[in-house]
């Protein structure tokens, strides 16, 4: 979604909890840090809870106006914390019926980066709640989404980003957004090349893991000269990905994958390491389409 001076939109989806503001506070910060326009969302899919059996529900006219009300005010009172966190910025709001990741997903045409929060529940609660959202609209947007947990996490200084390299020629994409967010925000960032020995094993795993660090330097070659600014740190680590990942994102102020791939993170399906470091990680995860 663009503004109206066409600029790229930062987009982010509105939790009624006011309560709920990490994702609000990390949209509007990214939005001033990138000069572009927030544009905030807030989709109506299912009726209001609330009802208990045997009460006589209200028309739907009554219902329907009610509903609107509510959304109305969730929006204005996000509108006012953006306002007066980041005031430079420029605000339009949306309130829209239809489920959030279909509405998102829509919005996200055109757009910067979409932003929702994510709650680290239980699994069945998670599949029941935020990943609702967070999946459909990871795998489907044209733009990265940034999911970010709540409630907030706390981080280290120097300020680090994570950059997953899973050795694919669409991993350029990942770390290309990693080194942009490193840059804005004068941190270094960390590219990982997680090798996970194969379940029929390697004849060499020293040879492996050479191999490893060949296809990582290669990968993150030449944006040091575009990025100066940008300390690089390149390692590759054995292990589970999705447990060195989740490591590496305790105190970083990011962490950057790819939404697809060759099924890199040797012979790891990318979908499955990224879903499991969405359900895991602590800090903001961005994932980019390849």
């Amino acid at each position: 979604m663009s503004g109206a001076d066409g600029r790229r939109a930062v987009v982010v989806g509105v939790d009624p909890d006011p309560s709920k503001r990490p994702a609000l506070a990390w949209a509007a910060d990214e939005a001033d840090r990138r000069g572009l326009p927030l544009r905030l969302v807030h989709a109506q899919g299912v009726p209001t809870g609330g009802y208990r059996s045997g009460d006589v529900r209200p028309s739907w006219e009554e219902w329907n106006r009610a509903l609107h009300g509510l959304g109305d005010q969730v929006l204005k009172e996000a509108v006012a914390f953006v306002e007066s966190r980041r005031p430079a910025v420029q605000v339009t709001a949306l309130l829209a019926e239809g489920e959030p990741a279909w509405v998102l997903r829509e919005e996200a045409r055109g757009a910067a980066l979409v932003v929702v929060g994510s709650w680290h529940l239980s699994r069945w609660r998670e599949m029941r709640s935020s990943a609702s959202v967070v999946l459909p609209l990871t795998v489907h947007a044209p733009c990265p989404v940034v999911v970010v947990p709540e409630p907030e996490h706390g981080t280290q200084e120097p300020g680090c980003f994570v950059v997953g390299v899973d050795g694919s020629p669409h991993a350029a994409a990942a770390v290309d957004m990693a080194f942009e967010e490193a840059a804005l925000r004068g941190a270094l960032l960390r590219a990982l090349y997680v090798w996970h020995r194969p379940l029929l094993g390697v004849l060499d795993e020293d040879a492996a893991v050479r191999e490893s660090r060949r296809v990582l330097s290669e990968t993150v070659a030449g944006r040091t000269a575009t990025y100066p600014q940008v300390e690089l740190r390149h390692e590759v680590v054995r292990g589970h990905p999705v447990q060195v990942l989740t490591e590496a994102s305790e105190h970083a102020l990011g962490l950057v994958v790819g939404t697809r791939g060759r099924g890199g993170f040797t012979g790891m399906q990318l979908g499955s390491v990224t879903q499991g470091v969405l359900h895991h990680a602590r800090c903001p995860v961005i994932t980019v389409p390849v």
